[in-house]
């Protein structure tokens, strides 16, 4: 009887470079731009989760908020039941997308899930009035959002930006007026004589 002989793979051949194991880069991806009508309605989602769980005394809803930004946080709106709902379901019923800078909308995410989870630890280690406030701060920020269009959190980004405490390269778009304005507005900041 023979043994079988066993014979190397033979290597694919493919349009680009070959990837080994987990490319944590797109895991970790976060869309730029976003689109500002699905982080309105997330915000929305926001507000009533919060003003429920604030109205109701429930712990877990904090949990639940804080899990929810954390998500958004570090995997963006694809697996945070909050905005998938906002980004598949409620925002395409608009028909169409305002698109803005994202980095400034992961940054307000971050601030929101330092919030909750300060509010998280402060409930279960029995400061339940310093929680509240924590969530009631969180409610006005996203009420700001949601209702008004004013992302706080954005305008804390900027003033980070433009005090060098974020660097410029992080969102161009931020500096540059020219790539967040339509073509209209940018045909006029080229020729001033349309001013």
């Amino acid at each position: 009887m023979t043994k079988p002989t066993l014979h190397p793979p033979v290597p694919r051949q493919s349009d680009g470079p070959v990837h080994r194991g987990v490319d944590w880069r797109a895991v970790f991806e976060f869309p730029n731009p976003v689109n500002e009508y699905a982080a309105r309605i997330t915000a929305g989602l926001v507000v009533v989760l919060a003003i429920a769980t604030l109205l109701t005394g429930w712990g877990w809803g904090l949990i639940a908020l804080a899990a929810g930004f954390w998500l958004r946080v570090l995997f963006g709106p694809r697996i945070s039941p909050l905005a998938l709902l906002s980004v598949k379901v409620l925002a395409p019923r608009i028909g169409h997308a305002k698109l803005v800078a994202g980095p400034p909308k992961r940054f307000a995410q971050g601030i929101g899930a330092a919030l909750t989870s300060a509010a998280v630890v402060l409930f279960f280690a029995g400061h339940e009035p310093a929680a509240w406030i924590l969530l009631a701060l969180l409610i006005v920020a996203a009420s700001l959002e949601a209702f008004v269009g004013f992302c706080l959190g954005c305008a804390i980004f900027g003033f980070l930006q433009r005090r060098g405490l974020i660097p410029a390269d992080i969102c161009e778009a931020c500096n540059n007026i020219t790539l967040r304005t339509s073509p209209d507005v940018r045909k006029a900041l080229k020729d001033p004589s349309q001013w």
